[in-house]
């Protein structure tokens, strides 16, 4: 198929906005968050099993996924190929996902699509904090939080995360993370993402939550985030409507439309 065009929003107009997987619980809070805001509009409202061809149908210019990570790939490529932004919090994108969709996007003209690990402010902030903090600790290691039904580990939060932290040592010259562990045949010491150790927990009753703890001589500094209900992630979910048309290609982090240095 030949991409569309991108559609520009008009401020003439709120943008036409349509929600993939809006029977879930994201789904729906992002749903009453788009139809609460006077400078959008509400237009689909996809389901499991639902035809995309709605989304098109209704004129939509900006569709937000939180599908599953079986889904997404194939809901972002249709989009993109209907000249249709994407806002995507679905996780599970790996490095060659990614790559096939900037391939993608470089026949697109104009579309833009925001791949968001998480989209709560004090999260995106917390990450951008740890890859700062990185540069001057030894150590440094994640322990991400979640509710039991979360279906990949570890989150993308955690992953974006290390990468940043890795980033920063990078910058700092600073070698592996020291560790003298030598037998572990039970995976005490949680995976390895980017050199920093990710311990990720699923247990009723939390949300999302995220603790990045650094160490040094005689100091630990702490850089922790907690998002208590959905609601949390509606701000980040609105800014990034809001921006992916004047982001052509592909954004990975809210960060990316954040005036953050």
């Amino acid at each position: 198929m030949t991409p569309a065009s991108a559609q520009t929003p008009s401020s003439a107009h709120p943008t036409r906005v349509a929600v993939l997987g809006a029977a879930g619980r994201m789904g729906a809070a992002a749903c009453r968050a788009v139809e609460d805001a006077d400078d959008l509009e509400l237009v689909a409202r996809i389901g499991r099993g639902d035809d995309l061809n709605a989304v098109a149908e209704a004129g939509a210019e900006v569709a937000i996924d939180l599908t599953v990570p079986s889904a997404t790939a194939d809901n972002v490529a249709w989009l993109i190929d209907h000249g249709i932004h994407a806002v995507v919090g679905t996780t599970g994108w790996s490095e060659e996902s990614l790559e096939a969709l900037r391939e993608r996007l470089a026949g697109a003209e104009g579309v833009g699509v925001l791949i968001a690990p998480n989209f709560a402010i004090g999260a995106v902030l917390a990450m951008r904090f740890a890859e700062v903090a990185a540069r001057y600790y030894d150590s440094a290691e994640i322990i991400e939080m979640h509710h039991e039904n979360k279906l990949d580990a570890p989150s993308g939060t955690a992953r974006h995360t290390a990468a940043a932290i890795a980033r920063g040592r990078a910058a700092a010259g600073l070698g592996p993370v020291p560790d003298a562990t030598e037998k572990d045949p039970d995976g005490a010491r949680g995976a390895v993402v980017d050199g920093i150790h990710v311990h990720a927990v699923r247990q009723r009753g939390l949300v999302a939550h995220e603790v990045v703890q650094f160490g040094g001589v005689g100091e630990q500094f702490v850089l922790r985030h907690d998002s208590f209900d959905r609601i949390s992630f509606m701000p980040g979910v609105l800014l990034g409507v809001r921006e992916v048309a004047s982001h052509p290609g592909l954004t990975v982090g809210l960060d990316g439309f954040m005036d953050l240095g």
